[in-house]
C-alpha cells in the first residue's frame, strides 16, 4: 500500500468521523460508576442479539453504532468483579482500574462487547474478535523527523498510525472453582510498528528496511488462571507487552496519542513466562523469565532475563504503587538488553482529579563507543563513550507525570511533563537532556469513537537533537481518531 493511498484513507476516515461527530448528539446518561461503559455496551449487545436472527450482519453492525452514538442504549447490570471497586470512569479515561502488565485483571469479568463481534453473534461467545482503526495528523516546526517523540515521528504528515485486529478469549477470573484459560492473537499494521518491533517477528521490515509502514503480530499469548493460587493466579505464557509503566503500544490504553520521550526508549515487548498472584485486595506480586526485552527466543541476542514486580492499593482506592525490575541478567550490551528499574503512583484526588507517575532507570553495559572500531549491532546505538575507550557503561533516567481532569462522562484533560537524560545517548542516538510538555483534549462519541487533539512542545537541552540533529526545539499540534469495531 503506497503512502499516498494510505494518506487519502487516513484523510477519509478523519472527515467521515468529523461529520459523525457533528451530526449525532451524544446523549447518554451521566456516568455514575466506573461500570458505565460495560453496561451501556451490554445493553446495546442486547437489543442487537434480539433481533440478530432478523437483520442482515452489515445492519446489525450499523444499528450498533447508531444505539451507541445516539445515547438509546439504556444502561443494564454491571458486570461480575470480587475485590475492590474501580477508582476511574472509562469512558472517558482508557481504564478504569489501576492497572498492572501481563495480565488480565483479576477477579474482573470480561463485560466487553464490540460492534463486529454484536453483528457476528450477538456477544454470545466468550471468544470476541475487535480492533480499532487509528488515523493519525500532525503539523510540527521539524521538517522531516519528529523523534523521539512518537508515535508521530513522521513530520507533518497524515497517516494510518495503527489498524489493529484481535481474536481474544479472556479466562474467567471471577469464579474461584476451576482452572480457566484464555488467549490473544494480534495482527497489527501502520506506522507505529516501529514502536512495537521485536527482533525475530518480521523484524527485517524496521532493522533492514527502515520501512515506514509494517506489520507486526505484537501480542501473541495464552493465558491460564489459577484460582486457588493465593486469591487467583494468571500464568501468561508467549509474547505479550514489556509489563512496567503508564503508556502501552496499543493506542487505546494510552491518555494521549503521542508518547512521552520517556516511553520512547524503553522496552516495548517480551517472549516468555509471567505469574500474576492476587494476595489479596491490596497487593499483587509477578514474577517471570523472558528472553530478554524485545527479542525472539530463537535469535542470537536472546538471554535469559528475570522480571519481578509487587502492585500495592491503598484501602481507600486512591492510591497505587506498582515497582518492577523488569529483564533483570548479566546487563551486557545485545539488542535491546535494558536492565530496568521502574515505578510507578497513581493518585486520586477526588471524583474528576487524579493523576499518574513514572520513574524508571535503565543500562547497558559494554556498549561499543560510537568513535570507536567496534560496529554497534544493526538497529541499535552505540554509546558517547570516553576517549579511547572501546565499549563503556551506557545509563539513562527518566521521570513523567500525568495529570487529568475529567471534564464529563465523554471528555476529559490531560497535562503531561516529562524528563529523560540519556547520559551517554545510547537509546536516542544524542547525548542530552530532554523535557517535553503536552496539552490534551479526549473527546468520546458513545463508547466507540475518541479524537484526541494535543499541542506539544520539546525541547533538547545540550545540543541539537531533533529533526535528523538539526533542532534543539521542537514544536507540534497533532490529533488521532480511534474507530472501534
Amino acid at each position: 500500500m503506497n503512502r499516498i493511498c494510505i494518506q487519502n484513507v487516513a484523510v477519509l476516515a478523519i472527515t467521515c468521523s468529523l461529520a459523525i461527530a457533528m451530526n449525532y448528539s451524544v446523549a447518554c446518561a451521566q456516568t455514575t460508576s466506573p461500570e458505565t461503559r460495560t453496561e451501556v455496551q451490554a445493553s446495546t449487545t442486547q437489543t442487537a442479539s434480539a433481533t440478530a436472527d432478523k437483520k442482515p450482519f452489515l445492519t446489525r453492525w450499523i444499528d450498533f453504532y447508531r444505539t451507541d452514538w445516539n445515547g438509546t442504549a439504556v444502561a443494564g447490570p454491571a458486570a461480575p468483579r470480587r475485590g475492590v471497586s474501580s477508582p476511574l470512569n472509562s469512558p472517558p479515561f482508557p481504564s478504569a482500574d489501576w492497572s498492572y502488565g501481563g495480565s488480565p485483571t483479576i477477579g474482573e469479568s470480561d463485560g466487553n462487547v464490540y460492534p463486529l463481534q454484536t453483528a457476528i453473534n450477538g456477544a454470545t461467545s466468550r471468544t470476541k474478535v475487535y480492533g480499532w482503526i487509528e488515523p493519525t495528523a500532525n503539523l510540527s516546526t521539524s521538517r522531516d523527523r519528529n523523534y523521539p517523540e512518537t508515535n508521530d515521528i513522521y513530520s507533518n504528515r497524515v497517516e494510518l498510525g495503527q489498524a489493529v485486529v484481535y481474536v481474544e478469549r479472556l479466562p474467567d477470573s471471577v469464579q474461584r472453582d476451576h482452572v480457566d484459560w484464555g488467549f490473544h492473537l494480534t495482527g497489527f499494521f501502520g506506522t507505529d510498528y516501529r514502536s512495537t518491533t521485536n527482533k525475530g517477528y518480521f523484524s527485517q521490515q524496521l532493522i533492514d528496511h527502515n520501512r515506514q509502514y509494517g506489520f507486526d503480530p505484537v501480542l501473541e499469548y495464552v493465558d491460564v488462571y489459577f484460582p486457588h493460587v493465593g486469591r487467583g493466579m494468571n500464568l501468561r505464557i508467549g509474547r505479550y507487552i514489556s509489563i512496567p509503566g503508564i503508556e502501552a503500544q496499543l493506542t487505546p490504553n494510552n491518555y494521549m496519542f503521542s508518547h512521552s520521550v520517556l516511553y520512547a526508549v524503553d522496552p516495548f515487548t517480551d517472549t516468555g513466562a509471567l505469574a500474576t498472584i492476587q494476595l489479596n485486595d491490596r497487593w499483587t506480586v509477578q514474577a517471570g523469565v523472558s528472553a530478554s526485552h524485545d527479542v525472539a527466543p530463537w535469535t542470537p541476542d536472546a538471554k535469559p532475563a528475570f522480571t519481578g514486580c509487587v502492585s500495592y492499593t491503598t484501602t481507600n482506592v486512591n492510591d497505587n504503587f506498582y515497582l518492577c525490575a523488569n529483564g533483570i541478567n548479566d546487563g551486557k550490551y545485545a539488542f535491546n538488553n535494558l536492565q530496568m528499574y521502574d515505578g510507578t503512583w497513581y493518585h486520586k484526588f477526588n471524583k474528576t482529579w487524579h493523576m499518574a507517575t513514572e520513574i524508571y532507570s535503565m543500562s547497558q553495559r559494554d556498549v561499543p563507543n560510537t568513535n570507536g572500531s567496534i560496529a554497534p549491532e544493526k538497529g541499535t546505538n552505540g554509546a558517547n563513550c570516553r576517549p579511547g575507550l572501546q565499549r563503556c557503561f551506557a545509563p539513562e533516567w527518566a521521570v513523567v507525570n500525568y495529570l487529568n481532569k475529567q471534564l464529563s462522562p465523554h471528555d476529559f484533560i490531560s497535562l503531561r511533563s516529562d524528563f529523560l537524560n540519556d547520559k551517554k545517548g545510547q537509546r536516542t542516538g544524542y547525548a542530552t537532556k530532554y523535557t517535553e510538555e503536552t496539552l490534551m483534549l479526549s473527546h468520546w462519541i458513545g463508547t466507540t469513537v475518541q479524537i484526541r487533539p494535543e499541542i506539544r512542545f520539546d525541547r533538547a537541552w545540550d545540543r541539537r537533537a531533533y529533526d535528523n540533529g538539526t533542532r534543539q526545539n521542537q514544536f507540534t499540534v497533532a490529533t488521532d481518531l480511534i474507530f472501534h469495531f
